[in-house]
């Protein structure tokens, strides 16, 4: 990475400005976190700050605002568990910028932490407004960027803030830019690249930039129907991207001119209704009912993807195989989970809802690297530049 980082500047005693990624998900009734992978990941940033005697200032998101103070969306909650991860006392300011905050700054003392409040409270964050960023950079000294999965987001916090402080990179950054950019730079073959989720287009710039790169390219999930379809399959009431079938003949065509081998679904599991209580059955891709769709894939491809990716030495996952929130629809990416977890392989999650359902299973330690960010980890992988990190120092060669 050619970007400077915490560890090639001087933060002792200094006030530094953290972007994180808090963004951890919430339960619908008790309003508990059910997740604290992402406070988990930034605490080797905290830690080496604390450790050298910085005056840490944290900011975050949580959930969407839009621009408005949402009681059930304060950061409280996050200070408090990430108080008890680090054994150290963590406050939250009144607000994200303001004179009452810049009191709660001028307090903290070397080895401090202080939680900033939710800054989507400010529709001036979304906005990359220069002034609410001008307002922020006056609470530090060095701003930091350990929010990869808010990196691909133009917002003050992320970007328009670098425009007033010496800007660098935290230790989470760093590390999944190293780990994502080896799948692109030197990769351990056979490499496999397993693609789910709902919607083509969100992969297709990762599967078109990584396709001189993988040796086989399997897909589950709903994206699967728009391919079955580019292949003259009936796919019934399944999602299709009707605008990017084209699209998937085109890349399945370029796949097998390259050699790749392409693996697409021969059985799936089908439902009249995505919901717990829709009968499920199991039938070839051939003989999907009209008005039934696709919501896993079926035990002979689990067999065929399983087969697969056990030859590989690097395999990158993004986008679960099925409706995996509904128990009788998670048998695919379940099993791919358990999978990957028991191979020897390279194993890189990419974030998102991939990774909620590893750490769901308690299988996140048994993976290589689960990356924190979803939306992030697509851009940077399909070659596109990153405006929180293209926002930041670069090291001088």
């Amino acid at each position: 990475m050619n970007k400077l980082t915490i560890r090639d500047i001087d933060v002792g005693s200094k006030r530094v400005l953290v972007r994180a990624d808090f963004n951890v998900p919430l339960d619908g009734e008790t309003g508990a976190i059910t997740d604290d992978s992402r406070i988990q990941a930034t605490l080797p940033t905290i830690n080496y700050l604390i450790d050298r005697g910085a005056r840490v200032i944290l900011c975050s998101h949580l959930g969407r605002p839009k621009g408005k103070v949402v009681e059930k969306l304060r950061l409280a909650i996050v200070a408090q568990r990430l108080s008890q991860i680090l054994g150290h006392s963590v406050e939250v300011a009144p607000d994200s910028i303001g004179a009452e905050v810049e009191k709660a700054v001028a307090k903290l003392k070397p080895g401090d932490v202080l939680l900033l409040e939710n800054i989507r409270f400010h529709p001036e964050e979304e906005a990359n407004d220069a002034s609410f960023a001008q307002a922020l950079a006056r609470l530090a000294d060095i701003y930091v960027n350990d929010a990869f999965g808010a990196s691909h987001r133009a917002h003050a916090s992320v970007v328009g803030v670098a425009n007033y402080l010496p800007a660098v990179a935290g230790l989470l950054v760093e590390k999944e830019i190293k780990v994502l950019g080896s799948i692109l730079a030197n990769p351990r073959h056979p490499f496999a690249e397993l693609a789910g989720g709902a919607k083509v287009s969100d992969k297709l710039s990762v599967l078109e930039n990584t396709m001189d790169k993988v040796d086989c390219l399997l897909i589950g999930g709903s994206m699967a129907a728009t391919f079955l379809k580019a292949k003259s399959y009936q796919v019934g009431m399944s999602l299709v991207e009707n605008d990017k079938i084209e699209l998937a003949a085109k890349l399945m065509k370029k796949e097998a001119q390259q050699g790749v081998r392409l693996m697409l679904p021969v059985d799936v599991v089908v439902a009249a209704e995505v919901s717990a209580e829709s009968k499920a059955e199991v039938v070839s891709v051939g003989e999907i009912p009209p008005d039934w769709r696709i919501v896993d894939i079926g035990p002979q491809t689990i067999t065929n993807f399983s087969e697969e990716l056990q030859r590989c030495k690097t395999i990158f996952w993004n986008g679960p195989m099925g409706v995996y929130e509904i128990a009788q629809f998670a048998q695919g990416t379940q099993a791919m989970a358990r999978l990957l977890a028991g191979l020897e392989a390279t194993t890189i999650i990419g974030g998102g809802s991939t990774a909620e359902a590893v750490t769901e299973m308690k299988l996140a330690d048994k993976m290589t690297f689960v990356s924190t960010g979803g939306g992030a980890s697509l851009r940077f992988l399909g070659g596109k530049t990153l405006p929180g990190v293209e926002a930041l120092l670069n090291r001088k060669k």
